[in-house]
């Protein structure tokens, strides 16, 4: 009997060990997750050295447009149109450095988001007269250059699709964090290149010029998606960040402007995805047009020229061009 208990105590100091190991082991985990997210949060954490102050004065200040800027503005409108008539990638890009377009269109997301309606129709106001400018000068170019060939740059720049919005959405995103940091670097350049508002609004002048409404439509929707998602993305950080309100809201009234955002944001983006659908089924069909080429097309004393493939909703087409012996009537 005694046996008997020492065994029964020796079971019960076993599963005592294995409970307490089992205990041990989940306040590790514990410790270790608590861990991570306090690591998390210390590296995530994008309101602790913002500026805030300085911010709201910096965009106020960029959303200006007049004397120097008017004068940077056109040079950059009109390098990018140079660059697009060229297909010159580089020029391009330099054009986006230097452009002020991006200044209207963060203080239009930043006083949405503080409830400041003045600064808010001092952006409108000067992004429109940036927009209408920047059409003439890109307008007069196209009129007087003697070089008429459609370039693949211009090409590029009539297809909205989804991808620019979430590309804008996350430029923009990057804009209003690096500008609202205490220690400011080079962001607003670097996302003027990603998001691309210069070469659709020189690419809109180029219809004008040419009367040709798609390139204008095309081309002005494309500067028009990048140019609301880099202000919706404004608009989400400044509030995000609790930067000061300038006037009261009443619960109604935001609701209503809550509305009317999400409403517009749903506007803007079903013509993009419609199109980027389309162009995913362009660019299937045409990754398998030239494979059937490249299979169905080897034939003993022929070689392959060249091959052009004409994508259209209703009718493809394929034509190849083949040099050599006649291919028999058994290979065709």
């Amino acid at each position: 009997m005694i046996g008997k208990m020492m065994e029964d105590s020796k079971v019960d100091e076993q599963e005592k060990r294995e409970e307490q190991s089992k205990t041990a082991m989940r306040f590790g985990w514990l410790r270790f997750v608590l861990a991570i997210k306090d690591f998390a949060a210390g590296r995530l954490n994008i309101g602790e050295d913002a500026d805030l102050e300085g911010t709201a004065g910096i965009i106020k200040k960029d959303i200006v447009f007049k004397g120097a800027s008017v004068y940077i503005l056109v040079c950059s409108i009109f390098i990018a149109s140079i660059g697009l008539n060229v297909n010159s990638t580089a020029v391009i890009i330099g054009a986006m450095l230097i452009s002020p377009l991006m200044g209207p269109i963060l203080g239009i997301g930043f006083s949405v988001g503080t409830n400041d309606w003045e600064t808010l129709k001092s952006a409108l106001k000067n992004f429109g007269v940036m927009v209408v400018v920047s059409l003439i000068a890109s307008t007069l170019y196209f009129l007087i250059t003697p070089l008429n060939e459609v370039q693949p740059e211009l090409l590029s720049r009539t297809k909205p699709t989804f991808l620019d919005a979430l590309i804008a959405i996350f430029g923009g995103l990057a804009g209003i964090i690096g500008v609202s940091r205490s220690v400011r670097g080079n962001v607003v350049p670097g996302v003027a290149i990603a998001t691309a508002l210069m070469p659709p609004l020189c690419t809109a002048g180029y219809g004008i010029a040419n009367l040709d409404l798609q390139f204008f439509l095309g081309a002005f929707y494309l500067f028009s998606l990048n140019s609301i998602f880099i202000s919706i993305a404004t608009f989400i950080i400044t509030r995000y960040l609790k930067f000061p309100l300038v006037s009261f809201v009443n619960a109604e009234s935001e609701r209503k402007v809550k509305r009317y955002i999400g409403l517009f944001v749903v506007l803007i983006l079903l013509p993009s995805a419609y199109i980027f659908y389309g162009v995913v089924k362009e660019t299937i069909y045409l990754n398998r047009a030239e494979q059937f080429v490249a299979e169905n097309f080897e034939f003993e004393g022929t070689e392959v020229l060249n091959s052009r493939i004409a994508y259209n909703d209703s009718l493809s087409r394929i034509d190849i061009f083949i040099m050599g012996e006649n291919i028999s009537a058994q290979a065709q």
